[in-house]
């Protein structure tokens, strides 16, 4: 099978400038979140009228998770929201969690899992604030982060992250490498919680059709399977922004493959992703202004036989 079309999210051109985000930088450290908070709004009015496809995906979106017809004032809350937890990052990297009112949900169960044996698997979304959960880990003891990220991601993440604060640390793992799993496994040995952000795939990415939001839609099968070959416990993660300077942070167990038998992987593997879209359905419900995925996300990938 060949000819795989690349993804909404690939094809679409980041419109990010380094200069702007350092001026933002600069403005929002200067003088405050608020001033700062300004600034969002003219960014996120010009996205609105001036980005059509991303709109249009966001009308979709809106339109399911709404249950109704999604106006403009709904698609810039939407645009808002995302600039919002984008400028907040800002904050967060340069340790001004004074700033935020952080809830944590559910890290009993994560907790318990850590005591059974050492390191997690985090699967997160584009829903919310990853950065958040890297603010909860920095209060409380021992929780250490560590991402796996596309690598060409990882790269801008790293030029992002020397605009924020040249000083932030950061643990990436670049997927795509044959040494990437073995660093994984060393980040969890060592007590990591090591984060995924499982909802979108690259163009040559297995995936599996599972219901969301009312119609099925493609979920790359990659992480689960990698969680599986690590062995380890896997939990949703989210930060959801509620507005102002409220966080929640949200831990749900999804599976735990250490206990899981080869033979019963593949249905494990299929548990845990109905279970990941569940918890998407859930938290798009109860907050759905916090869906980043500017893009058609039930579209599916189109393939020619060779």
């Amino acid at each position: 099978m060949s000819g795989h079309a690349t993804p909404g999210w690939m094809r679409q051109q980041e419109r990010s400038n380094l200069a702007i985000l350092k001026l933002m930088v600069w403005i929002s450290l200067t003088f405050g979140r608020t001033p700062g908070r300004i600034v969002l709004h003219a960014i996120a009015l010009y996205f609105t009228l001036f980005a059509p496809r991303a709109r249009r995906a966001s009308r979709a979106y809106l339109k399911r998770v709404l249950g109704r017809w999604a106006n403009w004032a709904d698609g810039y809350r939407h645009v808002f929201s995302f600039a919002t937890t984008i400028h907040d990052r800002i904050y967060l990297l340069n340790e001004r969690f004074d700033l935020f009112d952080i809830e944590v949900f559910g890290a009993e169960a994560l907790h318990e899992a850590l005591a059974r044996q050492p390191g997690a698997m985090l699967m997160g979304a584009h829903l919310g604030s990853f950065e958040v959960l890297r603010a909860a880990g920095r209060g409380q003891a021992g929780l250490k982060v560590a991402m796996l990220m596309y690598e060409e991601n990882a790269r801008k993440i790293n030029a992002t992250l020397e605009a924020v604060n040249p000083r932030a640390v950061q643990d990436i793992i670049p997927l795509g490498r044959m040494e990437s799993m073995l660093e994984a496994r060393d980040k969890l040995e060592s007590g990591y919680l090591v984060g995924m952000l499982a909802d979108r795939s690259l163009g040559d990415d297995a995936t599996a059709d599972v219901p969301f939001l009312g119609e099925p839609a493609p979920f790359p099968l990659g992480p689960w399977r990698l969680a599986a070959m690590l062995q380890r416990p896997v939990f949703f993660m989210t930060g959801l922004y509620l507005g102002g300077n409220r966080y929640q942070l949200h831990f749900v167990p999804l599976a735990d493959f250490s206990a899981t038998r080869r033979d019963e992987r593949d249905a494990a593997i299929a548990a845990a992703m109905q279970g990941y879209a569940d918890c998407l359905t859930r938290f798009c419900g109860l907050v759905p202004y916090n869906w980043f995925n500017f893009f058609d996300f039930w579209q599916k990938k189109k393939c020619s036989e060779t």
